[in-house]
């Protein structure tokens, strides 16, 4: 006779958790200790229940693996972009997880160069991520760093490009990048902190010395502020940069004088964003000053650098939101969006303007590796939902393009022609008109059987680009549609798209995602037998909210290392990155703030009743959102939900926030949660 496979019950410890005179019981906050053995029996208990429960789909597991597999060109390799004198590629190899980066002087048709190989040096490693990688100037050194735990503490080595030799310097505990000053031998890096892993220090080593000399030259003490360095594009300048949510202050230095003093170039003030690009001897300016709520451009001398030299350039558009420039000798050239739709504006420094032209509503352009000043080509990226990504190089002058690369799905059944795309507009409660963008084969009918996969994020101002995936494919050929809400809490239209979607707006991003929901299902695009949502991190939050809010419109859910457990984390300075998230969330030490996360705080208002399907993921070593809260949530909703709806916790004992390392590994993850879809869909093959 089989054994009967039970869900693991978590035991019950009261902890009381008081603020603002209110009283909060966790009887799960014991698991938020990853030393405690009894913690880590439990979370492994959780993976053998998962496995158990869906050993009927291992197969298909399999199947779909090898299918999502074979759509990828695994000998692929990038488009070479020409950075001082050498072509850089990055390629992978047939059957191989990881990418080779190497590089060829003054030709393609040169001789390759490998700087390294990921795959031998994830070797015996459970997990690997090659950091930041920085070619001094004279093009002898690299500075590259090593990830092995999946925290985002990253090991920052050396490596003599002419004699492959490796120094013994190991530097821990960075984020992973590195700038070189212009002499070849001093580079600046950032440093974490230990508990919090803010990025909170600039420090400066010379080569060959030892690390423990590394002189700091900045500390970052405001807790909400995170700080980093980098070089300018015109190579001319050393930039140490320190944000928050609201407020930017850089800081410069000359690249051929790194033992010089950084000069900050606008002081801090509350509210004021901005960020600087160096061209000739001027520094242009994106910023939100002046209330220019979607931001303007703005232009100074290198030499009079605080704002009240600061001109217009570009002035503020309250229908245009200004995302980024690039710089070109004789162009200038803007991201811009508009309407929710990502644009990119021409711009030369003597003559009209213009835009790239593109024909549909659901794409992504963005510009991509633009190193070099002196060039009339612009190279920018473009992908649709149903189109795969493409690299092209536009020139500015003739307004002609080439298409240097078109993402390549193997297996040669793809047709971009057999899949339509569309953006569709839902009405939220309040009126506010919310875009969805769709995609789904073409001769599907609106009869509601369908099945619809939404996804979301909705928070940090990140706008939610329609994508291409091959992978995706095996949803949408077995009759899924798929789907984006750009609901408030992105930049989706513009930056007051994100103020009504944060602190005590945050809502709007909850009731925005259901209202997209129950309008997919009044146009009969599915129903609420066949609708699916999705979401990860700040998007996972999303999740929890309508699990608990909506959950009768949704089949199944995925929600991966979900963000739930939102009013003990924000009241946890300990807990990493907690502090630069007030101006996001609010802090909970003031009580309008407190009351408001705990109004709509997944884990705090689980509750007896039923619950659709869910599949929620997590890793051991995740430093964005912690493993505990997700296995609170879990626990806390197998003790309350009312119905036998399935409920899995998937933990990976090796990763952390983004998943498994390895091209492959992480397609093993996606085809987990494709089954858990297509199983609740009775699709068995």
């Amino acid at each position: 006779m089989q054994e009967k496979n039970t869900p693991p019950i978590a035991k019950r410890i009261p902890h009381k958790l008081e603020k603002h005179g209110h009283v909060r019981n966790d009887d799960y906050y014991w698991l938020n200790n990853r030393e405690n053995p009894e913690v880590i029996d439990y979370l492994n208990k959780e993976n053998d229940y998962y496995k158990k429960a869906t050993a009927h789909t291992v197969d298909f597991q399999k199947d779909l693996f090898e299918e999502m597999k074979s759509r990828i060109k695994e000998d692929d390799q990038s488009v070479p972009y020409l950075y001082n004198g050498y072509f850089y590629i990055t390629r992978h190899e047939k059957g191989k997880d990881y990418p080779i980066y190497s590089r060829k002087k003054g030709s393609l048709e040169a001789k390759e160069e490998i700087l390294f190989d990921c795959n031998e040096m994830a070797k015996e490693q459970s997990y690997f991520q090659l950091g930041g990688l920085s070619i001094s100037e004279d093009n002898k050194w690299a500075a590259f760093s090593v990830d092995l735990v999946s925290r985002r503490q990253y090991t920052l080595q050396f490596k003599n490009l002419e004699t492959n030799e490796i120094l013994p310097t190991k530097i821990i505990n960075t984020s992973g990048g590195a700038t070189w000053a212009a002499d070849n031998k001093t580079v600046f890096y950032s440093r974490n902190d230990e508990v919090t892993l803010r990025t909170d220090k600039i420090f400066k080593h010379k080569l060959g010395s030892d690390s423990a000399d590394d002189q700091l030259v900045f500390f970052e003490k405001d807790e909400t502020f995170d700080s980093n360095i980098y070089k300018s594009k015109s190579e001319k300048y050393i930039i140490i940069v320190s944000s928050s949510t609201l407020t930017s202050e850089y800081q410069t230095i000359l690249a051929n004088n790194p033992d010089g003093e950084f000069k900050i170039f606008q002081k801090r003030t509350r509210g004021l964003e901005y960020s600087i690009s160096h061209y000739g001897d001027s520094f242009y300016i994106l910023t939100n000053k002046d209330k220019a709520t979607n931001f303007k451009l703005m232009k100074t001398n290198e030499n009079n650098t605080s704002k009240d030299n600061w001109v217009d350039v570009i002035s503020h558009n309250k229908d245009v939101l200004l995302e980024k420039i690039d710089i070109f000798k004789d162009y200038l050239v803007v991201s811009e969006r508009s309407n929710g739709l990502s644009k990119i504006k021409i711009m030369p420094w003597r003559g009209e303007a213009y835009f790239l032209p593109f024909e549909i509503e659901t794409y992504t352009a963005y510009t991509t590796s633009n190193i070099d000043f002196n060039t009339e080509i612009l190279r920018y990226g473009y992908q649709s939902m149903a189109t795969p990504v493409s690299v092209i190089d536009f020139n500015m002058r003739t307004k002609t393009k080439k298409i240097l690369k078109e993402l390549e799905v193997q297996g040669g059944k793809f047709d971009k022609n057999n899949y339509e795309e569309k953006r569709i507009w839902a009405t939220a409660t309040d009126g506010t008109k919310v875009p969805i963008s769709i995609v789904y084969r073409k001769g599907i009918k609106k009869d509601g059987n369908n099945p619809l996969l939404l996804n979301a994020y909705g928070s940090y101002g990140y706008s939610s680009e329609p994508y291409f995936s091959a992978f995706n494919l095996s949803l949408l050929d077995r009759g899924f549609i798929l789907g984006i809400a750009h609901v408030r809490g992105g930049e989706d239209l513009g930056r007051q798209w994100y103020e009504d979607g944060k602190l005590l707006k945050k809502k709007n991003t909850f009731t925005d995602f259901i209202d997209c929901t129950r309008f997919l299902i009044d146009e009969k695009y599915t129903s609420r037998q066949h609708m699916y949502a999705e979401g990860g991190s700040a998007g996972g939050l999303l999740m929890g909210v309508l699990a608990n809010m909506a959950p009768e419109f949704y089949n199944g859910i995925i929600s991966q290392v979900p963000f739930v457990d939102v009013v003990t984390t924000m009241l946890d300075d300990s807990i990493p990155l907690t502090t630069g998230e007030y101006d996001e969330w609010g802090n909970p030490n003031e009580k309008k703030y407190y009351d408001y996360m705990l109004s709509y705080s997944p884990y705090d208002n689980v509750k007896a009743q039923d619950y659709p399907s869910l599949y929620i993921s997590t890793g051991l070593h995740d430093s964005q959102v912690q493993y505990w809260e997700p296995a609170k949530w879990v626990a806390k909703l197998r003790l309350l939900k009312t119905n036998d709806k399935k409920l899995f916790l998937d933990t990976n004992m090796e990763a952390g926030h983004g998943g498994a390392s390895g091209r492959f590994e992480a397609l093993k993850e996606l085809a987990k949660e494709f089954t858990f879809l297509l199983d609740l869909e009775g699709i068995k093959r």
